[in-house]
């Protein structure tokens, strides 16, 4: 998620404050993922330095409003035009345990796949009982905390999926050809040297 672009782009709409940017970035995922004000003022600090946003008048109340440059609209227009790029390479904490759990000797994997299989049915069963019990979105709050929740339950929904497909893929695979020993040999110093295709 780019905290950094929703910003800039609330901030398309007019000058805000830390904590109007705040409430209006909760207003808009339906606080979904709740930020800190001081993660605010520090990535506002930093489109500063990067020439998207400078500082505008300051309220009687002391709030010091930001607005949006030039340079910052062009950059939010960018990322609304642009796909998002998902990574190539893999950090997500449930393959790597379930890919670490299936190689250790001693280790029941599909304890570890039942285990996350009840946990992800449980939050499968949560997100959709709010979406089911939600109300059709009449204002623009619901309809973009409704999309959160699509997007959640979606995920949920693959993630339950991919437990299955994990599962039966270890089955084709009897413990002693996917088991690893810790290996003899002495890894070198320094980081892998990167093969050119």
């Amino acid at each position: 998620m780019s905290v950094r672009q929703s910003l800039l782009a609330i901030l398309d709409q007019g000058p805000c404050y830390g904590y109007q940017l705040r409430a209006e970035f909760d207003r808009r995922t339906g606080s979904t993922w709740p930020l800190n004000v001081g993660q605010i003022y520090n990535t506002l600090e930093r489109l500063e330095r990067d020439g998207l946003v400078e500082k505008g008048d300051t309220d009687e109340h002391g709030h010091v409003y930001y607005e949006i440059t030039g340079a910052g609209r062009l950059e939010v227009q960018a990322w609304l035009d642009s796909p998002v790029q998902r990574g190539t390479g893999t950090r997500d904490e449930l393959a790597i345990k379930l890919a670490v759990a299936a190689t250790l000797p001693g280790v029941d994997p599909f304890v570890v796949i039942r285990g996350e299989r009840d946990a992800a049915q449980a939050r499968w069963q949560r997100l959709h009982d709010s979406v089911r019990s939600g109300a059709e979105p009449t204002v623009p709050e619901e309809l973009a905390h409704a999309l959160v929740l699509d997007a959640q339950l979606f995920a949920a929904e693959a993630e339950l999926r991919w437990l299955d497909h994990v599962e039966q893929r270890l089955h084709g695979h009897p413990s002693h050809l996917r088991e690893l020993e810790l290996s003899a040999e002495r890894p070198r110093r320094g980081r892998p040297v990167r093969e050119v295709a």
